[in-house]
């Protein structure tokens, strides 16, 4: 039987802990190096109803892409469902392994995943991590092109079947007639770096979490570079290209459920680590997709007033 600790060492050559942003604490959140793994289950989030799914199925593992412990904690008692959560896990013997953001900037990893999904070619990182050890190309992010142009609403209704269900759907921002043909994604929270899409010349920017001012500036930004280009009172940049007379602000924005383009990732990462787990190893581990909606939204309603 392979141990819990081999499976950790290949997960984490696949989704390379250094990879992880600075504020990030990735890797084995609970669990005893020495137990077995048979099963291994993979949910976007460790929440409580997750955690109970993953011990109904007899999981040894569970591998999930958010935190249990997103901010620091001094304390997993049962008066608070963190440490609920750690003492239900050891008690039915199930470990804990959170690949977040070293697994969105993996190679086939979160980024990359969304990306294939959407139908991106000619990929490379939007924001490059430098490991010379890597075959791949890694970084946050990914930049690529659609195989043929396409209407803004079209893509994002492409983006939208892509995506598992959940009740918050898409949100679109940009003229839906224009054609676009680069995208850059970024699966999670991505309105901090508007910069380096801008950068990127990206047509659409498909991320999630988008908040209003962030989000208006940018728009506001791209227009009003796309208003001087058009009067040929600036030159094209990366992000607002064209001729004088002719100009599209870029980059039109699709905002998702969090959860719902990080899901994902699991489109690859349980063959990928049963296929890595058993070169490695030599031994059969089994694998278990968790895909109920943990997206906190449970109704959306338009408004109409």
């Amino acid at each position: 039987m392979t141990t819990l600790r081999q499976v950790v060492n290949v997960v984490e050559t696949l989704y390379p802990l250094r990879y992880a942003e600075s504020w990030d604490a990735p890797g084995l959140i609970v669990g005893e190096p020495g137990a077995d793994v048979g099963l291994v289950a993979f949910a976007a989030d460790p929440t409580m109803a997750v955690i109970d799914e993953a011990i109904e199925r007899g999981a040894d593992l569970l591998i999930c892409h958010h935190p249990l412990l997103f901010r620091s904690v001094h304390a997993v008692s049962g008066q608070d469902v963190h440490g609920a959560i750690v003492g239900k896990l050891y008690s039915h013997h199930c470990a804990l392994w959170v690949g977040h953001t070293n697994a969105d900037a993996a190679w086939r990893g979160v980024g990359q995943a969304a990306a294939d999904a959407f139908g991106l070619v000619d990929q490379r990182p939007l924001v490059p991590i430098d490991d010379p050890g890597s075959a791949h190309a890694v970084g946050l992010g990914r930049v690529g092109l659609l195989e043929e142009p396409m209407t803004l609403e079209r893509f994002a209704h492409r983006v939208a079947q892509a995506l598992p269900a959940t009740n918050l759907g898409v949100q679109v921002a940009g003229d839906l007639r224009s054609l676009v043909r680069s995208v850059a994604v970024l699966p999670g929270s991505g309105d901090s770096l508007f910069d380096e899409v801008r950068a990127s010349g990206a047509d659409v920017y498909v991320t999630s979490d988008l908040r209003h001012h962030p989000a208006t500036d940018a728009l506001e930004q791209a227009r009003y570079e796309a208003s001087l280009l058009s009067r040929g009172l600036a030159a094209p940049s990366a992000g607002n290209t064209g001729t004088a007379g002719s100009a599209v602000a870029r980059p039109a924005l699709i905002n998702t459920p969090h959860s719902a383009i990080e899901s994902l990732w699991f489109r690859y990462a349980p063959d990928d680590i049963a296929a890595a787990v058993g070169r490695v190893t030599g031994e059969t581990i089994r694998t278990t997709h968790i895909t109920m909606n943990t997206d906190p939204w449970t109704l959306s309603i338009p408004c109409r007033g």
